[in-house]
């Protein structure tokens, strides 16, 4: 039997009250200081773990097809509590879900799971993948800033590769153009729909393309899986529009290996404060 993958176990969930087959579910969790981003935990893997509480909830329906989220206020390292909350079951299940800390609701979602293995082989993608250099061409995020990899300790949790085009922040040079793309992979894992959900999120907000480094806390996000995705690295893009108000939008994209889009998300977030 293989052994389990440092996100999976990360992801581990202890169901609490409630029986098998409620349409109400509640889980404890603890949430590791690895995934921390800037002032909390990194809302890509709080998605997953959402969405796993929801696998959890409604296990004929593994896949998360929509997640959109709303994040009311920071996690941090630390206990955790999941309800979920079976809204409609049918081939598209739909469940709501809240994640509290010290009896503080922090992030509420609505989540549409199915099962994306018997989806129709039909395809009409207009859009392409990134175009990379080879994944050896690409800097690594290692080579990010110091200050950089202390503000982002979840860069140690999987392999990202910048397309050089788009790396100049690295060396305190943004190109300005407000867009990022890279290769991305968890070191001990294959993807999966589940694990897109935080691939969504991973990188660093497309705002360090503009010269404006530092934590950017999520308002909202809403996550869209296409696809299971082919084994191997992913190739991610994301880009903003507007900046303004204090907020930026960030749309993302992640394609497999197999050049198919299997994910998307657009989130508003708070431009950093540096």
């Amino acid at each position: 039997m293989s052994e389990q993958s440092a996100f999976d176990r990360d992801l581990t969930l202890t169901p609490g009250a409630g029986e098998e087959g409620d349409d109400e579910r509640r889980f404890t969790a603890h949430l590791p200081g690895g995934w921390s981003v800037g002032g909390g935990i990194n809302g890509g893997f709080l998605l997953a773990l959402i969405g796993s509480a929801v696998r959890a909830t409604v296990p004929e329906r593994p896949d998360p097809v929509a997640v959109a989220a709303t994040y009311v206020g920071a996690c941090v390292e630390g206990p955790a509590e999941l309800v979920t909350r079976v809204v409609r079951r049918g081939t598209l299940t739909t469940v709501a879900a809240e994640v509290a800390q010290g009896g503080t609701t922090r992030i509420t979602a609505l989540a549409t799971f199915g099962d994306l293995g018997a989806l129709t082989d039909e395809v009409g993608t207009t859009g392409a993948p990134p175009a990379l250099p080879p994944v050896e061409k690409c800097p690594a995020s290692s080579s990010a800033p110091e200050e950089f990899r202390r503000l982002a300790p979840l860069v140690e949790r999987f392999e990202m590769r910048f397309d050089p085009a788009c790396a100049g922040w690295i060396a305190g040079r943004p190109s300005g153009r407000g867009a990022l793309q890279a290769w991305f992979r968890l070191a001990d894992r294959e993807p999966d729909p589940l694990s897109l959900l935080m691939t969504l999120d991973a990188m660093p907000p497309v705002t360090f393309d503009l010269g404006r480094p530092g934590w950017a806390p999520t308002v909202q996000l809403t996550a869209h899986v296409r696809a299971v995705p082919a084994p191997g690295w992913l190739r991610v893009r994301q880009a903003t529009r507007n900046v303004a108000g204090g907020f930026f939008e960030e749309d993302c994209e992640v394609w497999d290996s197999a050049g198919r889009l299997v994910a998307q998300a657009r989130q508003l977030a708070r431009v950093p404060r540096g």
